[in-house]
């Protein structure tokens, strides 16, 4: 009997940058974009409260559309797999990169530009124009999760670029 595997992520976080998408020679829309999460916890030894911040990046394929909404600051959910792919840079060292490819992205929160943003119940999937959440998922997933108690969301001064 064969072994079963998993590779499944879950992200909620804020966009480091507006999202790019590209087109395969074959015309396929890829768009990459940069999400931030945040860890806090206690120091068991100071008392003092310490905050990390990791950096993940996804990959949405067959989704030109959402890249307009996608811009710095916005709070998402992403569910998708990770995969990681090795490359030679320009001086022949092999390097690896890993990412997320996403299956369904969520705008939670229109963020910075709240006039560019759709209506909070609209998500987009792979290769599917912006549909109302409740057309393409069953109902008792149709609510976004609830959000985490983290402290205020990623700012200006905490993107490195």
């Amino acid at each position: 009997m064969a072994s079963r595997s998993v590779n499944k992520v879950i992200l909620l976080g804020h966009l480091g940058k507006d999202a790019e998408t590209r087109f395969t020679t074959s015309n396929v829309a890829c768009t990459n974009f940069t999400l931030a999460t945040n860890r806090r916890w206690k120091d068991q030894q100071t008392g003092e409260w310490k905050e990390e911040t990791d950096w993940h990046n996804i990959v949405l394929w067959r989704s030109e559309n959402i890249a307009n909404y996608l811009t710095k600051g916005k709070q998402v959910y992403v569910e998708g797999r990770l995969q990681t792919r090795s490359y030679e840079d320009k001086d022949g060292q092999k390097r690896y990169r890993t990412e997320i490819i996403a299956d369904d992205v969520i705008l939670l929160s229109s963020g910075p530009r709240d006039a560019e943003a759709p209506p909070n119940d609209f998500d987009q999937r792979p290769g599917m124009a912006s549909q109302p959440r409740n057309a393409t998922r069953p109902a008792q997933r149709s609510q976004a999760p609830p959000e985490p108690d983290f402290p205020q969301g990623v700012t200006d001064d905490d993107v490195p670029f």
